[in-house]
């Protein structure tokens, strides 16, 4: 693990640790799975749910059948990332309102597939971060479409080591909030060297725990993806897939290019009409 300052990280702890939150009857497609259509402002989509992430398939679905999407917006657009939407508080919000903390009441448990990653055009569950929720479970009703970018070979490769590092310092930073009060009595009696002590100590721990990890390594699969169609490959393993995009890419485009201003809000709304059931 590259050394970081990680007495930096943890005085970021002491000042505050801070997405959002069913029988059917299926579409019969090559792989019977269910297909929802989006009709939008700016055009229709239409997604396949995948089977294999079932409580997120069957969540979707519910929440379809129950109006829950119907006039929400597209509340938040990054070029060459993503598209996010869901957000119920956004059905009747202002054009100066802040989107993206709505939800549903509940969580739904994180669905990790290996044959599925962050291509362009893949649905994924939006949800909050790691730090206060270590389980990485999914927002009840929050998703996003992924638009992304297209890598080199060797930006990938430069990736692999860059997320490993990353899963190394959420091991340590696990092990820091553990520590909580024992850093902040240091802090406060300005004890450098017991905090240096700690941190050395939490390295130790943190990468003896990583060494039993198997590493994270890009698929074949992933690699000819992310260099042709391109996609967010930095997402992979943090976020649950549940869906594609069959129909309407042209659409998830136009919504990408749209103009934002705060919050990456589009300055136009682009709201979801009507969501379906494909019957």
């Amino acid at each position: 693990m590259r050394k970081t300052n990680k007495l930096l990280i943890i005085a970021v702890y002491l000042m505050g640790l801070a997405s959002c939150g069913a029988g059917h009857k299926k579409q019969t497609n090559m792989e019977n799975r269910t297909l929802v259509k989006l009709e939008t402002t700016l055009g229709d989509i239409t997604v396949a749910l995948y089977n294999e992430t079932p409580k997120h398939r069957d969540n979707f679905i519910k929440l379809v059948k129950e109006g829950v999407y119907d006039s929400t917006l597209f509340h938040r657009v990054i070029k060459q990332f993503m598209i996010q939407a869901g957000d119920p508080e956004s059905k009747n919000a202002s054009d100066t309102a802040m989107l993206g903390s709505g939800d549903v009441g509940y969580t739904i448990p994180a669905e990790f597939n290996n044959k599925f990653f962050h291509k362009k055009g893949v649905l994924a569950a939006a949800r909050q971060g790691d730090q206060v929720n270590p389980e990485k479970a999914s927002s009840g009703c929050q998703f996003y479409i992924v638009t992304g970018r297209k890598f080199r070979e060797a930006q990938l490769l430069d990736m692999e080591v860059q997320m490993n590092e990353q899963r190394e310092g959420a091991i340590f930073d696990s092990l820091a909030q553990k520590h909580m009060k024992e850093i902040y009595k240091m802090r406060k009696a300005n004890d450098n060297a017991g905090l240096l002590a700690l941190q050395e100590k939490l390295e130790a721990e943190a990468y003896e725990l990583f060494k039993k990890e198997e590493p994270f390594k890009f698929t074949p699969a992933q690699i000819a993806a992310y260099t042709t169609v391109g996609g967010a490959p930095h997402l992979d393993g943090a976020y649950t897939i549940f869906g594609e995009v069959t129909e309407g890419m042209n659409v998830v485009e136009l919504i990408e290019g749209a103009k934002t201003g705060r919050a990456d809000r589009p300055v136009q709304n682009i709201r979801i009409l009507k969501a379906s059931i494909v019957e």
